[in-house]
């Protein structure tokens, strides 16, 4: 495991309990590790895996039953809701699957809106932030548009613009491409590859394999426990053997097989 002081992420046996009517759900059972500073980590599962609920433990927009958090060094479940609300706002850059832009607001003023949230700023110190957030996603010519005038990677852009103009040190994005094609897809997830290779920690949450595979390390969860933790070569090289196997006992394509194996 990393060295404490580097980690940006610290989970140790992590438990989360949901209550349904006489039933208890077990959605997180006991999970436990470490993300470094600058890291660019997948978080991969099928539906009903935890990964969701990992998520919002990780954002903070939810609380575990049992086991501690450590983000960027602060012990979460010791803080009260006002201290969550400003991490969020400080130290979170969220992106999601829907965009979820003001449809009257332009790309400049959806991405200054989190300043606002913040305070201390002026109008012209918002929207300067603003601009060089949109200049740094590829929108420099786009400040002006309204979401109806953007394509959907556009917006999305718009979105992680919108994450990173109070400075994160985190930016944790849910199923950022379920709402782009393939194409566009993957030129989200060079951009993140591209702030990653700047230095920033990003988390991408995603039940798609080609998306996990862009990532450099990948955490899959099954039944809501922590299954594999290994760099994304190194998932690679096993699924690809798993593949292959799966292929010459099925005889299917390798392509069908990998997809299956990842």
């Amino acid at each position: 495991m990393p060295e404490r002081k580097n980690a940006m992420i610290r989970v140790r046996d992590l438990t989360r309990t949901y209550q349904m009517g006489e039933f208890e759900v077990q959605a997180l059972r006991g999970v436990s590790f470490d993300i470094r500073r600058g890291e660019f980590v997948a978080i991969m599962g099928p539906s009903g895996s935890g990964k969701s609920t990992l998520m919002n433990l990780i954002g903070c927009l939810d609380t575990a039953t049992s086991g501690d958090y450590l983000l960027d060094g602060l012990p979460i479940e010791a803080l009260d809701p006002a201290l969550l609300a400003a991490i969020r706002n400080r130290k979170i850059g969220f992106v999601f699957q829907q965009f979820h832009l003001l449809p009257r607001a332009t790309a400049l003023q959806n991405v200054a809106l989190p300043l606002a949230y913040r305070g201390g700023l002026t109008r012209d110190e918002r929207e300067e932030r603003a601009a060089t957030a949109l200049q740094r996603v590829g929108l420099a010519d786009r400040m002006g548009h309204r979401p109806s005038e953007l394509s959907g990677g556009q917006q999305q852009r718009v979105a992680i613009a919108r994450a990173l103009v109070n400075g994160p040190a985190l930016l944790l994005a849910d199923e950022p491409t379920g709402a782009l094609d393939s194409r566009t897809g993957e030129e989200i997830m060079a951009l993140f590859g591209e702030l990653n290779a700047d230095g920033m920690t990003v988390v991408v949450v995603t039940h798609e394999a080609g998306v996990a595979r862009q990532a450099h390390r990948l955490l899959e969860l099954r039944d809501g426990l922590l299954v594999r933790d290994a760099p994304i070569g190194a998932a690679r090289r096993t699924a690809g053997s798993l593949a292959g196997a799966v292929a010459r006992r099925r005889r299917l394509p390798v392509r069908t097989a990998w997809r299956r194996a990842v």
